[in-house]
């Protein structure tokens, strides 16, 4: 058995109007992670079940992608449109995750919407947990789905931050 170097990748941290944000890209270019400085632990956690140990380096983000970040959270809602993600997990939580890029600024969908959009109508609650389990938060928008009702249900980086990215992108809330 080779002994193989685990995978070197950058942890970047971005200022925001709704908090720090660490950024985690690969030597390619891709961002493999994106989430709230809070919840660092959880970023972490995601990562490992996702690519093992990869060695996490302090340093900046290259510069296109940082740049639209910000963008981003500066009111420039296609700045994200074009970033490279490189996510590792099951066919069907790549589905979910595909299916979440589709969904349009300032829209939402329910998690049975998102089930039904992957042609897995009856797996809603499969969804919805693929969907916590996305390691790119904002860039990859989970926040974007809602419970049935209209309500903000279950975000990881916490109601309140979830209810300003949607008003953020315009999108109506109840």
């Amino acid at each position: 058995m080779r002994n193989v170097q685990p995978e070197t990748l950058t942890l970047d941290r971005v200022a925001t109007p709704t908090g720090e944000v660490l950024l985690v890209v690969d030597a390619d270019g891709a961002v493999r992670a994106l989430d709230f400085a809070g919840y660092e632990d959880r970023m972490m956690r995601l990562l490992r079940r996702h690519w093992g140990e990869a060695e996490l380096v302090e340093g900046r983000a290259p510069a296109a992608i940082r740049s639209a970040v910000e963008a981003w959270f500066g009111g420039d809602l296609a700045a994200l449109d074009g970033l490279k993600v490189k996510t590792n997990g099951t066919d069907f939580q790549h589905a979910v995750w595909a299916a979440l890029r589709t969904i349009p600024v300032g829209e939402t969908r329910t998690y049975g919407q998102l089930a039904a959009a992957i042609g897995s109508p009856k797996a809603v609650r499969a969804a919805g947990l693929a969907n916590g389990q996305n390691p790119i938060a904002v860039i990859v928008p989970c926040h974007r789905v809602i419970g049935a009702n209209g309500a903000l249900t279950g975000y990881a980086g916490g109601i309140e931050r979830k209810q300003w990215l949607l008003a953020h992108e315009g999108a109506r809330t109840a």
